[in-house]
């Protein structure tokens, strides 16, 4: 059963999926564990994101599937900007309120992530000390890194035409001007956030009707000095990071380097795929059920 739900991150209503199982080999006295999700770079829960909870509330888990403040069905404005630290905020926020959700365990939280979530699926849970295990897919783990590949990838005009479309943006965010928007993917020499060949047909495939295929820029001048990688010997719990090795939007070398720092901590499954194949099948049946297992293993108790 999925139920619709809203709660508030810095006094803005969010609203989210609240999937529930029909029964848990997990529950105990305190309750079933809960996986708390929320998309990528523009993203939205309805753009791939369904059939991972589907999968988790099958096997028994419960799943708390949200959009950020200014995104799909929650409230905000403007829309489609995009902030790491506002993000962040709606983390902690939906992580706060998965425990207070009827039939939850509030001491066996998990955060689930993917592409610019799945850095901050592992950086939630380091903020919050609690989190009960982490499982991240094809993450930007490392923003540095992440800039250095749109340059390799994409060209160097293109990062510097990303830059300034950024600084513009943070100008006229801070002068409460119309903000200064690209395409998330854009066919190659196109303007747009994302241009590799496989960015618009993969990110299309996955999206809503409703998706909207822009957002604000200013967060790539600040991208460089946030690298949740950094992070991973920090994590309170086990981790899952499932790595395509034929990504060409984010630097797979980021998230082996995050495992690499935290080897008692982080477990590692690489998959022959590009960013957007483990999205959906054949390579999505594979994923699901490693991030399944993973999480039935590690929240059992």
């Amino acid at each position: 059963m999925t139920e619709e739900v809203t709660f508030t991150s810095q006094g803005t209503t969010l609203r989210a999926g609240h999937f529930q199982p029909a029964d848990s080999p997990l529950t105990g006295a305190a309750g079933t564990p809960c996986v708390v999700m929320a998309h990528g770079l523009g993203g939205t829960r309805a753009a791939g994101l369904e059939p991972f909870a589907e999968a988790f509330a099958a096997a028994g888990l419960h799943v708390l599937c949200f959009d950020y403040r200014g995104f799909g069905s929650s409230d905000g404005q403007p829309r489609q900007v995009v902030s790491v630290k506002m993000q962040l905020e709606d983390w902690a926020a939906a992580i706060a309120f998965a425990r207070t959700l009827d039939g939850v365990d509030p001491a066996r939280i998990a955060t689930w992530g993917s592409s610019f979530s799945g850095a901050h699926a592992v950086t939630a849970a380091v903020r919050d000390g609690r989190i009960a295990a982490v499982s991240s897919q094809g993450a930007m783990m490392d923003g540095l890194a992440a800039l250095q590949n749109v340059i390799r990838k994409q060209g160097l005009l293109h990062g510097l035409k990303l830059t300034q479309k950024g600084l513009s943006d943070a100008l006229r965010g801070a002068l409460g001007l119309p903000r200064a928007m690209l395409p998330v993917v854009a066919d190659p020499g196109e303007p747009g956030v994302l241009t590799t060949p496989d960015s618009k047909p993969g990110y299309t495939r996955i999206t809503s009707p409703a998706w909207r295929n822009e957002i604000s820029t200013s967060w790539a001048v600040t991208l460089a000095t946030y690298r949740p990688n950094l992070l991973t010997p920090r994590l309170p719990c086990p981790a899952l990071f499932c790595i395509a090795t034929d990504d060409a939007v984010v630097p797979p070398a980021a998230m082996e380097d995050g495992a690499r720092r935290a080897p008692d901590k982080v477990r590692v499954k690489r998959y022959a795929a590009g960013h957007f194949e483990i999205y959906v099948p054949p390579m999505f049946e594979t994923v699901v059920a490693d991030q399944t297992a993973f999480f039935m293993e590690t929240l059992a108790r």
